[in-house]
């Protein structure tokens, strides 16, 4: 997890494309296998989070320089919130998630695989969720390392597990491999978007093995399932 600005990660992005280089997204590299994950649609997740009622004490900023704005919200067996993201790129060294990619890397994530060893930011969709704090407690909501989340963008929903925690004032941030799922440029310096994300963390869930996407999508559509039924 890392602090970081977008307005200095989006004049990073426009030099790059005045220099005519692609962002890692627009490089040719192959789209997702499956933009839309699970038999559950965006449109109808989305139906049930219009509205907020707050269970947060206050309200997350998105990035540093930002106003408060974003609360955390309830719903029957879930918490819900909408924010930009941020790329997370910090756990096991690969190919795109390291130092040399990331300036803010660390090479540890909040929770680990089932040998032990740090998540993979890089193939495994994750988010993140602030550190505990007066303004919330996820772990008094039911929400645990390896939950499963449904994170929803552009019309497609993508499964995810709770992979780290971040600032305790800043909300917004998932992995590397779950921006790149949602069309989101996955770059660590560069990418992310604004706005327009949706987070459903389902309560009380866990994906055994943590590592395993497949494992989080089958329990993901289960408890989206669920959680059309009781909202």
């Amino acid at each position: 997890m890392r602090l970081r600005t977008l307005t200095l990660a989006a004049a990073s992005g426009a030099a790059l494309l005045a220099a005519g280089v692609l962002p890692a997204h627009a490089s040719g590299s192959p789209a997702p296998a499956s933009a839309q994950e699970g038999t559950v649609s965006a449109a109808d997740l989305l139906a049930k989070v219009k509205s907020c009622s707050q269970i947060s004490n206050g309200k997350y900023k998105t990035d540093d320089e930002t106003s408060a704005t974003v609360p955390v919200c309830g719903k029957n067996g879930a918490v819900f919130w909408k924010a930009d993201m941020d790329v997370d790129c910090d756990g096991q060294r690969t190919t795109n998630c390291n130092e040399n990619r990331d300036p803010w890397y660390q090479d540890d994530t909040a929770f680990h695989q089932s040998d032990g060893k740090p998540l993979k930011a890089e193939s495994l969709p994750y988010v993140v969720v602030p550190s505990t704090s007066s303004i919330w407690n996820y772990a008094g909501a039911g929400i645990k390392g390896g939950g499963v989340v449904a994170v929803i963008y552009n019309n497609k929903v993508e499964y995810a597990v709770v992979g780290d925690t971040g600032p305790t004032k800043i909300i917004g941030e998932a992995s590397y491999a779950t921006a790149k799922a949602l069309g989101i440029n996955p770059d660590p310096a560069t990418g992310g978007v604004d706005s327009g994300v949706t987070y459903i963390l389902f309560k009380n869930s866990k994906v055994s093995p943590i590592e395993s996407h497949s494992a989080a999508v089958s329990l993901g559509d289960q408890l989206a399932k669920q959680f059309l039924q009781n909202n």
